[in-house]
């Protein structure tokens, strides 16, 4: 598998995918990984800092759905719950920490391996990109290709 992941924060779900094509990096500051389905992730991520379950998440069409092919394979945008960013935002280090050991647990019980430094980073950057969006209807977003 090889994905190539970035993190962003946009003003609208319009200016996130603009970028679906060509990546968020000329755009916007971005956080960027790769080699994990960051879908499924923020799913993880959503359910591990909320405490909400998989089903009410996947009811919930988190994360959403902003732009991609119609049918096909190639690059999307999705957008992160309201709910999640404002945990990002609002973890200090230590929360960062419980919870990428928890993902990092999670993801080894379904044959995975991720570094644990790799996978605090991870969400470290993600609560600097939330804490720097410029304004209140900022949201956090994920384009993969």
């Amino acid at each position: 598998m090889s994905i190539i992941i970035r993190f962003f924060v946009a003003p609208s779900h319009e200016a996130a995918a603009a970028v679906v094509d060509g990546g968020p990096d000329r755009a916007f500051e971005s956080s960027a990984c790769g080699n994990f389905d960051a879908e499924e992730a923020l799913l993880e991520w959503d359910g591990l800092f909320t405490g909400r379950g998989f089903d009410e998440l996947v009811a919930a069409d988190e994360p959403e759905s902003v732009a991609g092919p119609d049918g096909g394979e190639g690059p999307v945008v999705f957008a992160a719950s309201r709910a999640l960013q404002a945990a990002l935002a609002a973890a200090d280090r230590t929360r960062l920490l419980e919870v990428s050991r928890r993902w990092v647990r999670q993801r080894a019980a379904d044959g995975e391996s991720f570094d644990p430094r790799i996978a605090t980073g991870i969400l470290s950057d993600l609560a600097e990109l939330v804490r720097g969006a410029d304004g209140p209807d900022h949201r956090l977003y994920c384009w993969m290709a």
